[in-house]
């Protein structure tokens, strides 16, 4: 049985980081990419796939299928 994907200790909730930008992919219609930025979205550096380790791509993971789970997409 797959777990959820859930806000927990386990998936930071920090601004921009993958879970947080997983989550933010899918709530704005966004393809998964597995990314996520070192600090502040957008104004710091930007980490691509290739650079991310399995714990952070799984967290990225994680908050798109939350967003798909909760059927949270914006309304344009």
């Amino acid at each position: 049985m797959q777990a959820l994907a859930t806000h927990s200790a386990y998936y930071t909730q920090r601004h921009g980081g993958p879970f947080d930008r997983g989550h933010s992919d899918f709530y704005y219609g966004r393809a998964f990419n597995p990314h996520f930025f070192i600090g502040d979205t957008y104004s710091t550096p930007r980490i691509e796939m290739a650079q991310m380790t399995a714990e952070e791509i799984t967290a990225y993971a994680a908050g798109y299928r939350y967003g798909e789970e909760l059927g949270d997409r914006k309304e344009w």
